[in-house]
């Protein structure tokens, strides 16, 4: 992978962190990936940097939704067809 994909992928998780935590008002604690201090915008940082953090960003997320599981989900799906819509002429 090269290092500008690494980059929009990290971007990616942030964003997804952030979405969650935005639809779900629970923070994601960040403990380990902060302590790697670095973020999308350091391109300074070589690949490995960028690939460790997503690692460890994308564990965190991943462990605090399995914690979140005994909560009922914030955001319901509906069925999208309704009965009016899927009747031909």
């Amino acid at each position: 992978m090269q290092k500008e994909e690494l980059l929009h992928l990290h971007m990616l998780f942030v964003h997804v962190k952030k979405y969650y935590e935005l639809t779900t008002s629970e923070e994601v604690p960040t403990d380990r990936y902060d302590t790697l201090h670095i973020s999308p915008v350091h391109i300074h940082k070589n690949k490995r940097s960028h690939k460790e953090a997503i690692l460890i960003l994308g564990q965190e997320i991943v462990d605090h939704i399995k914690q979140q599981q005994h909560k009922p989900p914030v955001i319901g799906f509906t069925d999208m067809v309704t009965p009016e819509i899927a009747v031909e002429n």
